[in-house]
């Protein structure tokens, strides 16, 4: 039988007394755990309602002892032998002082001499042997496995929270499958007169810079699997002002995040009604132009409408097309941070790359396209990435990588697909995702644009962003570490 020894002090002065802890069925939430205490005399023990009992365990745990009205027997019906009262568990563990501090609320029934204290957790064993002696050891044991213990999902998971696991988990291993599939195909020697054509069309293909929208699937963006990918998360997508589709648009998206899913849910489907919030405008998500080398997986993000995020694809789309063939109605969205700004998300922090980020501003004036900043409160926190301070040199290799093949290696992890702490799945925190208000830009009438103009735009772009996060940081980062931090 486990046993641990201790004493409890009153208020009025240290005695001993004797705790016995022990599982009776039957009480209000089915089999709950009780201790028998051998009560104090009247003059020692408090026996007021709601008076304390505080002392500490000889394991190190604190235990704070409530007394409670003399006819509440916690025990539904099974009476103490005479002398003894009954305390229950009332609310776990907490911490105090370091320790692990044990809230007890009892009901005092009768009072007795003084004892020992012993809190029993097991009386025997299933087998009827004597029970596991608990000691100090096996409970810093158990509190270190329940620190790293891996969580997982239930059996029982409604269905459709399946699906929504199941589309994100498709979306994510795209990249990831694509590239192995292309080259088991290319395994198949039947499959030849069918790969050749396609790697030339892969190789002189203007789809993703031409401005054209060519491939681009309005059943794919529309289609019901997105809604399904939005409500994993859940995304929502909020409009504070009307854009009129006689001007053209670039949509600056922050943050970057680690995989930037609220710019694929928000623009690059219409999982969250984007063409009914804006009518009349026609937005094309933008990403790097190495991504349509990759055989199968250009063909996914062609359907879904996203593009080369090229100088000449940003010219392209917002000069050609559109209602009056010279781009009205046409939008792109940039993730201004790039792949510098991953390294900065960590959840609870908002540090976006800006201060120095010029060439949207520039691409803006060249076109005449309005510039509307976008703040998604909580990208951030879809996944937990190592800190470079405590990795320096990890950082220094990430930042090396990124300065050479321009993309980063973001050492970072999710939830999996049957638990809840590891895996490359996003955690299911909520994404909202604000559109503000558009600052106005006139063209330059030529390719040389003013420097003097450009930092004056670019400021009341800062000064949108910021206004975006005072007015939306209280509702939707409530949890969050800092203030926004706008870096060079």
């Amino acid at each position: 039988m486990g046993v641990t020894e201790g004493q409890t002090n009153g208020h009025d002065g240290q005695t001993d007394s004797k705790v016995e802890e022990k599982s009776v069925p039957g009480g209000p939430v089915g089999p709950v755990s009780y201790a028998e205490v051998a009560a104090q005399p009247p003059s020692e023990h408090p026996s007021n309602p709601g008076e304390h009992a505080q002392g500490q365990l000889a394991n190190g745990k604190a235990a704070e002892v409530k007394i409670s009205s003399a006819d509440d027997n916690p025990t539904n019906g099974i009476k103490p032998p005479a002398g003894v009262s009954y305390a229950k568990v009332a609310a776990g563990k907490t911490q105090a002082n370091g320790k692990a501090a044990l809230k007890v609320k009892t009901s005092s029934r009768a009072n007795g001499p003084p004892g020992d204290i012993r809190r029993r957790t097991a009386p025997k064993n299933q087998s009827g042997g004597p029970a596991h002696r608990q000691t100090q050891g096996d409970d810093d044991e158990d509190q270190a496995q329940a620190s790293t213990r891996i969580r997982f999902a239930p059996i029982r998971v409604p269905l459709k929270r399946r699906l929504q696991t199941l589309t994100v988990l498709v979306h994510c291993m795209c990249l990831l499958v694509a590239v192995p599939f292309f080259f088991f195909i290319c395994a198949i020697p039947l499959a030849w007169p069918l790969l050749v054509p396609y790697l030339l069309h892969v190789i002189f293909s203007t789809a993703a810079t031409d401005g054209s929208l060519t491939y681009r699937s309005k059943r794919f963006r529309s289609s019901r699997i997105w809604k399904l990918f939005a409500e994993y998360f859940p995304a929502k997508l909020h409009k504070t002002h009307d854009l009129p589709p006689t001007r053209k648009y670039i949509f600056g998206y922050h943050p970057h995040g680690i995989i930037s899913h609220g710019a694929f849910v928000a623009f690059a489907t219409e999982a969250l009604g984007f063409s009914e919030k804006f009518p009349g405008i026609t937005n094309s998500l933008l990403t790097l132009d190495s991504n349509f080398n990759i055989p199968i997986y250009r063909e996914y993000i062609l359907a879904a409408g996203i593009r080369s995020v090229s100088k000449e694809s940003i010219t392209n789309h917002l000069t050609r097309g559109g209602k009056n063939k010279e781009g009205m109605g046409r939008a792109v969205t940039i993730v201004i941070g790039g792949a510098r700004e991953s390294l900065e998300a960590r959840p609870g922090v908002l540090r976006l790359i800006l201060r120095d980020r010029m060439g949207f501003v520039r691409m803006a004036m060249r076109t005449g396209a309005d510039l509307v900043p976008v703040l998604a409160f909580g990208e951030n926190d879809l996944y937990n990435q190592l800190e470079p301070e405590n990795h320096p040199l990890i950082h220094r290799l990430q930042m090396f990588v990124l300065k050479a093949w321009k993309f980063t290696l973001p050492f970072m992890h999710g939830r999996g697909i049957f638990n809840y702490d590891y895996g490359l799945m996003p955690f299911r925190k909520p994404l909202n995702i604000v559109v503000g208000k558009p600052i106005p830009v006139v063209a330059s009438s030529n390719d040389i644009v003013n420097p003097a103009e450009v930092e004056r735009v670019h400021a009341l772009y800062c000064d949108e962003l910021q206004r975006l996060w005072d007015e939306y940081k209280d509702r939707f980062a409530k949890d969050r570490k800092g203030e926004m931090e706008l870096l060079v």
